[in-house]
């Protein structure tokens, strides 16, 4: 299994606004650190912002910031809603012709897998990820970039 850009951006964009609290997060400065378009990211922000993940705050001083706690944001949340499919094979996908579908070995065995991935996903947060904040501050470029704050609601 292969995750989308989409997923992998969208984790690294509530991994920055997590090291960035609590300031808020410029989109021109997430797209800048991650070598991204700044439309991508607006596209991958809706969605987001739509499931409780992100916030925004609008005006001149505006940006995002994280919609919940980075403790209470899962990988497993973020994977479920930027992924379409989880159809590790041909019989997972709806209307699947193969005749052995209830009964083959090989669609239970990777149902299991699939459970056991995202298992694994539900065990870490976004807090997990932005646990080493100094460094990946630093990578980011956090520290020579002018946060903009606002008050939390």
């Amino acid at each position: 299994m292969r995750l989308t850009r989409q997923s992998n951006y969208a984790i690294r964009t509530l991994v920055y606004c997590a090291v960035n609290e609590p300031d808020l997060s410029r989109v021109a400065d997430v797209a800048k650190a991650y070598n991204i378009s700044e439309l991508f990211l607006f596209k991958l922000i809706k969605p987001l912002v739509e499931a409780g993940l992100l916030a925004t705050v609008r005006g001149r001083h505006g940006g995002i910031r994280l919609g919940k706690k980075a403790e209470d944001i899962t990988l497993l949340d973020i994977i479920r809603l930027t992924e379409e499919s989880f159809a590790l094979a041909e019989c997972f996908e709806d209307g699947s012709d193969c005749p052995l579908v209830g009964e083959c070995d090989l669609n239970g065995a990777l149902r299991e897998a699939l459970g056991a991935f995202f298992e694994v996903l539900a065990g870490y947060t976004v807090a997990d990820l932005a646990s080493k904040k100094r460094s990946i501050r630093d990578r980011l470029g956090l520290t020579a970039i002018e946060a903009v704050s606002a008050p939390m609601h």
